[in-house]
């Protein structure tokens, strides 16, 4: 049914198509497409303006209201996107690191087209090459970005393995809260190149474009520059859960409560994930997921009374505050039953010291023992030798 509706619109559009070429055809009405398109960059990495001016057959023209149809190529979306206005310029975001494809059209309106609405059958077009300057095999590699716990942002690189250990990397930005761009505050140094980053204390605008650009130079000339555009509501890591309460209802059934990170997420935007690791019969543990939205507690069915239950829990952001996000770390495993601690006693940590302070006192024992023997053997012959010695001094002639 839905199939045999979408063929009869496309038909009906179809035959409206038809119908108004065949109008403006009798008619015999038909307008030039505007001219001198052109787009500038006024260093904004990507937020570029577009230009141009009216067909030289409507300059005078007072009898109609003139449009203008926009059509420019997504290339984050891979469509194409339109637009019309009255104004002879419009700015739109675009990837620097491919082709920027323009189109415009000119439409009237008015007494000079009886009231039917007119559009220019050719068009003015547009495209713009990516610029190819840079030593092959600089690119930066891996520009990822994280707002931790909607709280500060950190950004990082990589350097491509061909790039030279002298080259320095510099990586400017801008959005539309800025007249122009602006360096990174603190750069990230690893193994003494610029990896990433630092934009803690740095006010930055959420549900908004930022441009990035990573530009740098090499002695072997100047690098290839790497554009990149984000919001950074769409890269929010929550912190760590660090309260998690797990007990035993009176139906022997787990009750699993844990709270949410402090800081600026409300806790309606954060979804949450919870790991359970349960003792099978075998020993083995066995690992399942589950999802719980925006609740904070989860209660279990009892399961084996000698088995042990363990879980984590992890958060992100859900849908309907951002596009996308990123999972926390997980938390620290709670389990059930507690892990029996051992009772308290030595430690092999005390018991070494013991047994090398033990050691030690013996081997001074052993030694001061010999020191003493050998003290004495040597003390005896000195003692004999001095009693000979002194014997015929003692000894007193017998009288006659």
């Amino acid at each position: 049914m839905a199939s045999k509706v979408r063929r009869t619109h496309y038909g009906t559009l179809m035959l409206l198509l038809l119908t108004w070429y065949e109008s403006m055809h009798c008619l015999g009405i038909t307008v030039d497409p505007p001219e001198d398109l052109v787009i500038s960059d006024p260093g904004h990495f990507g937020h570029l303006q577009i230009k141009w001016r009216p067909p030289a057959t409507l300059m005078n023209d007072t009898d109609c209201s003139k449009l203008y149809h926009l059509e420019y190529f997504d290339t984050y979306r891979n469509s194409w996107d339109a637009i019309r206005t009255p104004r002879t310029e419009y700015s739109a975001q675009f990837d620097l690191m491919k082709d920027v494809r323009v189109r415009v059209y000119t439409v009237l309106r008015g007494s000079c087209t009886n009231g039917t609405v007119v559009q220019s059958r050719d068009f003015a077009e547009l495209v713009q090459k990516p610029s190819s300057t840079g030593v092959t095999g600089t690119a930066v590699q891996g520009f990822d970005c994280v707002y931790h716990n909607r709280q500060y942002l950190k950004c990082n690189w990589g350097a491509n393995p061909k790039m030279e250990a002298k080259a320095q990397r510099n990586l400017y930005f801008w959005h539309r809260g800025l007249e122009k761009a602006d360096e990174c505050p603190k750069y990230l140094i690893s193994d003494g190149t610029r990896s990433g980053c630092d934009f803690t204390g740095k006010a930055l605008p959420e549900f908004s474009d930022i441009n990035f650009c990573v530009n740098g130079s090499s002695p072997e000339g100047p690098l290839i520059t790497t554009f990149i555009s984000l919001q950074i509501q769409n890269h929010v890591k929550p912190e760590i859960t660090e309260k998690v309460n797990l007990q035993t209802g009176p139906d022997k059934r787990l009750e699993m409560q844990w709270e949410g990170p402090s800081g600026n997420i409300p806790g309606h935007c954060l979804q949450w994930e919870v790991e359970h690791k349960q003792e099978g019969p075998d020993g083995k543990m066995a690992t399942r997921l589950m999802a719980t939205g925006e609740q904070t507690s989860l209660t279990l069915p009892s399961g084996r009374d000698d088995g042990r239950n363990c879980f984590r829990v992890r958060s992100k952001l859900d849908k309907y505050c951002a596009h996308k996000g990123l999972w926390s770390e997980w938390s620290r495993p709670t389990c059930h039953p507690e892990k029996q601690e051992p009772e308290p006693g030595w430690d092999v940590v005390t018991i070494s010291v013991c047994v090398a302070v033990a050691t030690i006192a013996i081997m001074v024992l052993s030694l001061c023992v010999w020191a003493l023997r050998i003290s004495r053997q040597e003390k005896k012959p000195d003692s004999l030798r001095s009693l000979l010695f002194a014997r015929p001094s003692v000894l007193t002639p017998l009288k006659v």
